[in-house]
């Protein structure tokens, strides 16, 4: 047996990756595919048997538990079937919806797991546009100031947690709002202790280098929601959560609730000097390089209960960092940078310290006090 990894990364988008079990022999033309044929968008390999296949990445996908689930699942058999991507993301679309990644990414990178070459691929570009669809950009502002006033969340600035903790807190929290037990609320994250914390559909083996982790002291945990790897480090990051009710996002596309959720915090680091912007999908940059990244999940109201559902949305910003540190402990691949105009993950990262000599309690204060004043 021999497990072979492909990777494909959507300009702007995520980073979408297959893991592909196959036998060594030499099979024959003319089996069925699930058995001897190895196929992706098309293109078939003879050469080796498929015996497995799994999906993971930094991408997310919006829907149920089940939902998401079923739609990987699904996902990973039509890839070894020779079926079409398309149509199953299509079949799951009211149900499950990828964001970051789609089908052409999928298929080429399983087609890259078994050494297919394909023809050359065009992808739609997730780019650094602002809200513009639904709202339109000239309206931007004050619709979500609107929509902020409305909200009027408690703002809490937590206590230290270990990391374990944290992910159960944060899943915890959102679904009391969802059930209508918690108001819409802010949460400012300590830390206790050092922390890796992965995307809800990425491979730890894939992502961290583990033993190198342990050895350093961290814990390794996996959040709730989508998207990268991050490094923590008490003191390093300044870590928060909103905890909203669904119609705080409502009437809005996916892309745009990450730039409603955010747009405060834009605002308020323009105030403390940085020219602060939004970055592909989901992340918080300056002209210095990536300042953070942020995380989205919608939670359903059970049936009966006095909720309307809520959004979890939690953002992560880099005070200080050890970009040595980062480098041992995490495994960022060349594919996950090839759209990225650094091709170092300790270069793509410019924390908070340097760029403003504040103090990290300085900069949460300064947060706190910036959300009271809307």
């Amino acid at each position: 047996m021999t497990v072979m990894r492909g990777e494909y990364k959507t300009p702007g988008g995520k980073l979408v990756a297959v893991n592909v079990e196959v036998d060594d022999d030499v099979t024959n033309k003319g089996s069925s595919p699930t058995q001897t044929e190895a196929t992706a968008g098309g293109v078939s390999t003879n050469a080796r048997r498929v015996r497995s296949c799994r999906l993971d990445g930094d991408f997310f996908i919006e829907g149920d538990d089940a939902a998401a689930q079923s739609l990987i699942k699904d996902l990973e058999h039509a890839l070894m079937s020779g079926h079409s991507v398309r149509d199953v993301i299509v079949q799951y679309s009211q149900r499950a919806r990828l964001v970051g990644t789609n089908a052409t990414a999928i298929e080429t990178a399983y087609a890259r797991a078994l050494g297919i070459t394909q023809p050359a691929i065009s992808q739609v570009s997730y780019g650094n546009a602002s809200i513009s669809t639904s709202q339109g950009i000239d309206n931007a502002e004050d619709w979500m100031a609107d929509r902020w006033a409305q909200l009027h969340p408690v703002i809490i600035h937590d206590i230290p947690r270990e990391p374990v903790e944290q992910m159960i807190i944060d899943e915890q929290w959102a679904r009391e709002v969802a059930q209508g037990q918690r108001p819409a609320t802010i949460r400012f994250w300590e830390w206790a202790s050092p922390a890796i914390v992965v995307g809800r559909y990425q491979s730890i083996p894939d992502e961290v280098h583990e033993r190198e982790a342990e050895r350093e002291g961290f814990t390794v945990v996996r959040r709730c929601t989508g998207g990268g790897a991050m490094v923590i480090v008490p003191g390093n990051t300044i870590t928060y959560s909103l905890y909203a009710p669904l119609s705080f996002v409502a009437g809005i596309t996916i892309e745009e609730s990450y730039r409603l959720c955010d747009r405060w915090l834009i605002n308020m680091l323009h105030v403390i000097g940085i020219d602060a912007m939004f970055a592909g999908i989901n992340d918080i940059a300056s002209s210095h390089g990536k300042i953070g990244g942020a995380a989205q999940r919608r939670f359903p109201a059970r049936s009966g209960s006095t909720g309307l559902g809520s959004v979890l949305h939690h953002v992560t910003m880099a005070y200080d960092i050890d970009a040595e540190q980062m480098t041992r402990v995490l495994n960022t691949s060349a594919e996950k940078l090839s759209d990225k105009a650094v091709k170092s993950a300790r270069k793509r990262v410019d924390p908070l310290r340097s760029q403003t000599g504040m103090t990290r309690d300085e900069i949460v204060n300064r947060m706190i006090e910036y959300l009271r004043s809307l």
